[in-house]
């Protein structure tokens, strides 16, 4: 009885009914959007960190961290990359040479990280051929090739073909330089990368790492004639939720080897995946908050212009109770029209935005310093719009509360006789 009389009620004054769900539908509309949004940028900058930078799992080893010293390496490289490849979960696996130096040319130089990469493999697993903007990736065949980043040409005034000289330290201290051609220009759009990686081939890093390396014991078993090792082992796997499992796996298989996933290679990844759930929860209380005063401000005005009206119902017999539970229904009602449709144009607008994503160009400056992409796609999972749909159903409960208690605090007498 008191549902039907609720749901009557709700539609009296259809003019305010309507405004109440269209704000209502318009503010659960606009959370969805905001979170999706805001869920897009980080889960682009979390995927592309993983695709382009560190992978799922790295290999290296237990003191290269420390100083990125090219004397520690991973031996036999070829037979782990076997090893790894045969693991299920695994996609794609490619190995890296690295070396920190200097890149100079006849204006200037700066110092930078040197990675030696098996141009097929390192495709497998970065995609780093789609970030080419000028020139071309490796050519088969060629060596001593170079990929600098737009950022450094124009900071070195080099273009495509334009000689440059790599200073490095050798496998036993010493000080060699290479020279080499710029054979392509690449944009990541993190500009913290592009400022500081310079890409060569593996065999040519190699090649000069291993000069003189015959004079020195401690690599004595890396001659010219044998030069299978790595000092990074980078790992892409099929599916994000076996990194656990499968950093034990590569534990237990390479136990003289540091294993660490990508937590572990940037923590601002892993910052940003823990406190996710938590800036959502933020901005979601943040709208209900601003959401419940529209809501309250509407149903104390629905309460008020039916003072006699309610009055009279408690005069022939209606309880205090039953008129509080009505007040009640009638704002739980209007918050259970509303919030179905928010969340219908929530998703609606996700969906069309998913494909196209949203264009931020106008802000490519600004997006690169924190290595964001231009291009944001919004994303949003099930179980946040039932967090949406349960936050709307407390804050409209919240919200009827104070109307419902004014409303059984008058006194029948008094509102029988209430112009």
């Amino acid at each position: 009885m008191i549902f039907k009389i609720a749901w009557r009620n709700v539609w009296r004054s259809k003019t305010r009914s309507a405004v109440v769900i269209l704000a209502v539908a318009v503010g659960v509309w606009a959370l969805s959007f905001v979170l999706s949004f805001s869920n897009g940028i980080t889960y682009t900058y979390i995927n592309n960190a993983i695709r382009d930078q560190f992978s799922h799992l790295q290999l290296h080893h237990p003191k290269f961290p420390e100083d990125k010293n090219s004397k520690f390496y991973l031996e036999n490289a070829t037979e782990v990359l076997t090893k790894i490849r045969q693991m299920p979960a695994v996609e794609a696996t490619t190995a890296r040479v690295i070396a920190s130096g200097m890149i100079s040319s006849a204006r200037t130089a700066r110092g930078v990280q040197i990675i030696g990469v098996y141009p097929e493999t390192e495709t497998q697993v970065t995609h780093f051929e789609k970030n080419i903007v000028e020139g071309e990736y490796f050519k088969p065949g060629h060596s001593n090739q170079v990929l600098i980043s737009q950022r450094i040409a124009e900071k070195l005034k080099v273009k495509l073909r334009s000689r440059i000289v790599l200073t490095f330290q050798n496998m036993d201290g010493d000080i060699t330089a290479a020279a080499f051609r710029v054979a392509g220009m690449f944009n990541t759009g993190n500009m913290l990368t592009d400022d500081v990686q310079v890409f060569v081939q593996a065999d040519d890093l190699k090649q000069n790492l291993m000069i003189n390396a015959n004079e020195n014991d401690s690599i004595a078993n890396l001659s010219l004639e044998n030069q299978d090792f790595a000092h990074e082992i980078a790992i892409f796997l099929k599916d994000s939720k076996t990194v656990s499992e499968v950093k034990e796996s590569l534990k237990a298989i390479f136990p003289e080897a540091l294993v660490q996933d990508y937590w572990e290679l940037s923590p601002d990844i892993e910052l940003y995946e823990t406190q996710i759930n938590t800036s959502n929860t933020i901005i979601i209380v943040i709208f209900m908050l601003a959401l419940i005063f529209g809501i309250i401000n509407t149903m104390l005005m629905a309460v008020l212009e039916r003072y006699k009206e309610l009055g009279m119902l408690m005069a022939i017999g209606m309880n205090k109770g039953k008129v509080f539970w009505m007040i009640v229904l009638e704002t739980l009602m209007l918050g259970l029209v509303a919030a179905p449709l928010g969340l219908g144009l929530g998703f609606l607008t996700v969906h069309l935005l998913q494909d196209t994503g949203i264009d931020l160009s106008a802000f490519a400056k600004g997006l690169e310093r924190f290595g964001i992409e231009t291009t944001i796609y919004p994303e949003m999972d099930g179980l946040l719009y039932i967090q949406i749909a349960t936050a709307v159903f407390i804050t409209t409960l919240l919200a009827s509360l104070y109307p419902a208690r004014k409303a059984v605090k008058l006194q029948p007498v008094e509102a029988l006789h209430k112009i």
